[in-house]
């Protein structure tokens, strides 16, 4: 196995983690702070912003980093360099333009969204003022993320993972202390905290600029270097290194919108749907369950898949542009199977434990809802997790152009269903309209990977059935601790209980799998080396 793409994945994974896992818990203060109605204002904004980023990069910044891996494992470091230069002009420039575009049109948007009879705590003026803070952060995100790009081209992830912690770090506590002032300090509207809690996405990308231009600083002699002392440049003009480039670049719009796709359609029918179908009341809580405070949980898991997505296409492009089909075949087990070995008893676990998880985090408030919503949500964070990584793999493979189909058919899905499931099953409709899309855009990615490079998943396969024993006893140790700590402890009515029943569901549930996956040498198969500690605690 590749320890290259462990190191890489495993370095991108904890930053990406700590980011993750520190906005999941400054959501707990947040949400003490603005409540449902809040997050569900946070949630409406930030999802056209996301997908406005998305169109604005125009997936440069990843399609850098295949662009610059490739030339470079050629000897020519100089067509990687003119790129960034171009990459970051183009940046600034679409980055504009999306500011422009979101600010002014934030009021048709938020008219969308809202609509005032069924909306007492929202209204379109409050959307409104929220959507247009966050748009200040297009100015600087696209051309932060072009940097990113063209380190981990030189698989050099340590920019981008310390980048991503800063910013993260920062735009958490200008949003906290800006949100308790509005509130606590100045009594102000739930509309106004939210916005400045929005806009520091802004601050957060402002820091990490400040962190990459240290990064380029101290890096730029070693890459002048290699510029140096290349003997082979391949003289290309500038008009078909940006057509290489959007060929690239195309199908990385398609993964880094799928998230906010799916969100959108929910942001356009489910006030809508929810009303209609006789839930008018719960509608704000349960989208903010799912798709703000449930979802941040969720996507816990998934961050492996984006640190995996990340650290594997410098690598496995090298692998196919030098036609090694057994590394290709080696790189593409490593992939998937990390994922599942690490994914799937994370969002099961998540599952099973979903009331004690979401009661201890935003409080027991209509927990039969919002915890039900969560259980259900949970499964979803490994189809992202595939989904992620599947779309890595055919960019790796040159089969990029793929992920635009299979999305596309599962946003069809998903547009055509969605109201139809939340008027037959409530809430969770919207879920499984999700879950729906996101499952076959993954089921098509993987069957595309197979047929392109004739990948056998025996191995996959055979992993994967391991790893569902693993869970299931898993399982079940948590329900047998559940029953017995139950007895005593009233965790369906006391947060302290219900935070003290999380900790051992997830410790004993963790243990057992931890223990089961480490005995087997099945996490040494899968990640390439044993891990120390473990070795210590359960021997070898």
């Amino acid at each position: 196995m590749s320890n290259n793409i462990v190191r890489g994945a495993m370095l991108l994974t904890g930053a990406t983690f700590l980011s993750k896992f520190l906005g999941m818990i400054y959501v707990i203060p947040f949400n003490a702070l603005v409540g449902g109605t809040g997050g569900t204002l946070y949630n409406f904004a930030y999802t056209p912003y996301n997908i406005i980023l998305s169109i604005s990069t125009i997936g440069v910044p990843l399609a850098v980093s295949k662009f610059v891996s490739k030339y470079n494992s050629l000897g020519d470091y100089e067509t990687g360099r003119r790129m960034f230069k171009a990459g970051i002009t183009l940046m600034l420039v679409t980055g504009f333009l999306a500011f422009l575009t979101l600010f002014f049109s934030a009021e048709w948007l938020a008219g969308f969204m809202i609509t005032s009879e069924n909306s007492e705590n929202i209204t379109v003026a409050d959307l409104t003022l929220v959507i247009r803070m966050v748009s200040f952060a297009l100015i600087i995100i696209p051309a932060t993320s072009i940097v990113r790009g063209f380190f981990q081209g030189h698989q050099s992830m340590g920019p981008t993972a310390v980048s991503q912690v800063v910013e993260q770090i920062i735009r958490i506590i200008f949003l906290l202390i800006a949100a308790f002032i509005v509130i606590v300090v100045l009594d102000g509207p739930i509309s106004t905290a939210v916005g400045f809690a929005t806009f520091a996405a802004c601050i957060g990308g402002i820091a990490s600029a400040i962190v990459l231009w240290g990064y380029w600083k101290k890096r730029k002699p070693g890459l002048d270097k290699q510029l140096a002392q290349q003997t082979y440049t391949s003289n290309i003009p500038r008009s078909e290194l940006f057509k290489e480039l959007f060929s690239y670049a195309g199908p990385f719009i398609i993964v880094g919108l799928a998230t906010s796709l799916y969100q959108l359609v929910d942001s356009f029918t489910f006030e809508r749907a929810m009303v209609a179908s006789g839930n008018k009341d719960v509608w704000e809580i349960s989208l903010s369950a799912i798709n703000l405070y449930g979802h941040k949980l969720v996507i816990i898991p998934g961050t492996i898949a984006t640190g995996l997505s990340l650290a594997i296409l410098p690598v496995l492009t090298k692998s196919f542009t030098q036609n090694n089909r057994a590394l290709l075949y080696q790189q593409i087990n490593q992939a998937l199977q990390i994922v599942l070995v690490l994914v799937i008893p994370a969002v099961v676990g998540l599952s099973v434990l979903s009331y004690e998880a979401y009661g201890a985090l935003y409080g027991l408030y209509k927990i039969d809802i919002t915890g039900s919503l969560l259980a259900w949500y949970a499964p979803v964070g490994l189809l992202f997790a595939l989904f992620t990584v599947s779309s890595s793999l055919l960019q790796g493979i040159n089969q990029q152009k793929f992920a635009a189909v299979s999305l596309s058919a599962g946003l069809l899905v998903k547009i055509l269903l969605n109201i139809q499931l939340i008027h037959m099953f409530g809430a969770r409709g919207a879920i499984y309209g999700t879950m729906l899309a996101v499952g076959i855009a993954v089921t098509l990615n993987i069957w595309r990977v197979k047929t392109a490079v004739q990948f056998p998943f025996k191995e996959v396969i055979k992993r994967t059935m391991l790893i569902g024993i693993f869970v299931i006893i898993m399982c079940i140790t948590i329900w047998i601790v559940k029953a017995v700590f139950g007895t005593f402890l009233p965790y369906e009515d006391e947060r302290w209980a219900t935070i003290l029943m999380l900790a051992l569901g997830v410790g004993s549930g963790g243990i057992i799998y931890l223990f089961l996956a480490h005995k087997s040498t099945l996490l040494e198969r899968v990640l390439g080396k044993r891990f120390g500690i473990l070795d210590r605690i359960f021997g070898k």
